[in-house]
C-alpha cells in the first residue's frame, strides 16, 4: 500500500486507505491492524504524523511512535479491539522502563474499545515456560514483571514523555483501561471510563500509574471502574520507582468500586500530590492511600486533597476491606484533607480512617503509621435522613505527631445517635491535637477515648 498525505507533509485521512466498516460499540468489520499499523508507521519516516479517524477499524493493536497524533472526528470513530487479540489497543513503540524512548503522541477524541467479554484477563504461558502468574511469596504474591508485560491492558505506555489523551471515551477494558510506566509530563483531560460491562473482583481498574513519573495533570475524568478508578503507585512494581508533582482536578465516579489509591511500600515515593473536587457516587472505598503490603512502611510527602462529596451507595468487597471515605497509613510528611462533606450516608464507615490496617483486619496487623501533619479543614456531616448506627468521624489508630482539626459542622437532628468527631483507638498515639470551631447537634462526644493516647489536647472555639 502506497501511503502519501491526504494534505500537508504528514496528515492521512483514514477512509482513503481503511474500510471503516466497524462499529466502534459492537465491533464486527474487516481487521486493519496491518493497514492501520503502516500508516502510523509513516511518523518514523516523515518525521511526524497525524491520523484523522473518520470512522472505526478493528485492530488487534496498534504501536505509536513519536510525534503522533490520531484525531477522531467524534465518538463514533475510533478502534476496536479484535476477539481475542490478548493484547493492548494500543501502545507505544518503544517500550522502555528507564529511559524516555517516545515523546508528543496525542489521542484526541473518539473511542477505544477494549472489548472485555472477548480478551483474556492475563495470557497463560507457554507449555514448558517457567513463567508464573503468581508468585509464592505471600506477601508479594503477583509476578510483576509477567503482570506489566503480558496482562491485557487497555493502553500501555512504558517510557514516554508529552503525552495527551483527551476528550476520549475509553470503554470497557479488561483489566486495566491503561497503565503507564516511565513518563513525564502526561496530561488526560476530559475523558470518559464508563465500563458498562463490569466484572465482579477482575481488576478493571481506570488509569494506573506505576513510577518513575513526572509531572501529571488529569481534570475532568469521569468513570466507574472495579477496582481503582485513578492509582498513584509509584514504586509497586519495583520497590524503587517514585512519582512526583500531580494535579488531580475533576474527577466524577459514577458508583465506581473505588475511587483513588495512592501507594507507596518501599524505596519510592509520592510527593507533591493535589487532588481536588472528586464527586459522584463510590461502592467501597474512597481514598486508599497506604502501603498496602505487609510489612511496608510507605513514603508519602505532602499531599492535599479537597472538595470531596462522595455518596456511598453500598460496600461491594466485605471479604476484602472494611468500607471507608479515607483510609490512610505509611509514612507521611503532611496531609491536608480540604473541604469533605458527608451527607446522610447509607451505613456508618468512618471517613477518615488512620489505621495500622492496611487493607482486611485478619490480613497482618501491627503495620507502620506515622504522620508528622494531618490537617483536616471544613468536614461537614449532614445526616438527618441516613443511618441511625453511631459513626466515628475521624478515627485514629496509628501515630501523628500533630493533629489539627479546625471547621468541622455535624447535623444529626432528629437522628441523634453517639456520634464522636474524634476516636483514639488502641494505637492511636498522637503528640499534639488541636481542635477548633466544631459544630454539632445530635451526636455525642467530641473526642472518645477507645484505648488510645493523646500527649495534648487543645480545645479552642
Amino acid at each position: 500500500m502506497d501511503i502519501k498525505p491526504s494534505r500537508g507533509k504528514r496528515t492521512v485521512i483514514a477512509s482513503e486507505y481503511l474500510k471503516l466498516d466497524t462499529d466502534v460499540i459492537t465491533g464486527g468489520g474487516t481487521d486493519e491492524t496491518e493497514a492501520v499499523q503502516a500508516i502510523l508507521d509513516k511518523a518514523l519516516e516523515w518525521g511526524g504524523l497525524t491520523l484523522v479517524m473518520d470512522g472505526a477499524a478493528t485492530v488487534r493493536g496498534i504501536r505509536l511512535h513519536s510525534n503522533t497524533t490520531i484525531r477522531c472526528c467524534d465518538n463514533s470513530c475510533g478502534f476496536y479491539l479484535a476477539d481475542g487479540a490478548l493484547r493492548s489497543l494500543v501502545t507505544n513503540a518503544d517500550w522502555d522502563f528507564r529511559d524516555i524512548k517516545n515523546e508528543n503522541i496525542t489521542l484526541q477524541g473518539g473511542t477505544y474499545n477494549f472489548n472485555r467479554e472477548h480478551q483474556a484477563q492475563y495470557p497463560e504461558p507457554e507449555p514448558g515456560s517457567d513463567e508464573r502468574v503468581w508468585n509464592d511469596d505471600p506477601e508479594h504474591p503477583l509476578n510483576y514483571d509477567y503482570f506489566v508485560k503480558r496482562w491485557c491492558f487497555g493502553m500501555r505506555f512504558f517510557g514516554v514523555k508529552n503525552l495527551i489523551i483527551r476528550d476520549a471515551c475509553l470503554l470497557n477494558q479488561r483489566v486495566y483501561t491503561a497503565l503507564f510506566i516511565n513518563w513525564e509530563h502526561v496530561t488526560v483531560q476530559n475523558v470518559d471510563i464508563p465500563l458498562p460491562d463490569l466484572q465482579y473482583a477482575q481488576n478493571q481498574d481506570g488509569l494506573h500509574f506505576f513510577g518513575p513519573g513526572h509531572d501529571l495533570v488529569i481534570r475532568d475524568l469521569r468513570g466507574v471502574a472495579g477496582d481503582d478508578l485513578i492509582a498513584l503507585t509509584p514504586d509497586e512494581w519495583d520497590g524503587v520507582s517514585s512519582i512526583s508533582d500531580v494535579l488531580i482536578d475533576g474527577v466524577l465516579l459514577n458508583n465506581s468500586d473505588q475511587g483513588i489509591r495512592m501507594l507507596t511500600h518501599n524505596e519510592g515515593r509520592l510527593d507533591r500530590v493535589t487532588v481536588r473536587n472528586v464527586y459522584g457516587t463510590y461502592k467501597s472505598c474512597g481514598f486508599f492511600m497506604n502501603p498496602y503490603f505487609a510489612k511496608a512502611k510507605g513514603n508519602f510527602g505532602h499531599i492535599l486533597i479537597e472538595n470531596v462529596d462522595l455518596r456511598q451507595t453500598y460496600h461491594k468487597y466485605a471479604q476484602y476491606c472494611e468500607p471507608f471515605l479515607f483510609r490512610i497509613g505509611g509514612e507521611y510528611d503532611s496531609l491536608t484533607l480540604r473541604n469533605i462533606r458527608h451527607v446522610d450516608p447509607t451505613d456508618n464507615r468512618p471517613l477518615v480512617d488512620v489505621s495500622h490496617v492496611f487493607s482486611h483486619p485478619d490480613y497482618v496487623a501491627n503495620q507502620h503509621v506515622h504522620l508528622k501533619n494531618l490537617t483536616i479543614d471544613r468536614l461537614q456531616v449532614f445526616n438527618r435522613n441516613g443511618v441511625k448506627d453511631k459513626m466515628n468521624y475521624i478515627s485514629i489508630d496509628g501515630a501523628v505527631d500533630n493533629l489539627v482539626i479546625r471547621n468541622v459542622q455535624a447535623d444529626r437532628e432528629g437522628n441523634e445517635s453517639n456520634d464522636s468527631v474524634v476516636c483514639l483507638k488502641p494505637q492511636a498515639d498522637v503528640k499534639r491535637m488541636v481542635i477548633s470551631g466544631v459544630v454539632t447537634n445530635g451526636i455525642g462526644e467530641l473526642v472518645e477515648n477507645a484505648g488510645g493516647k493523646a500527649d495534648s489536647i487543645e480545645i479552642k472555639d
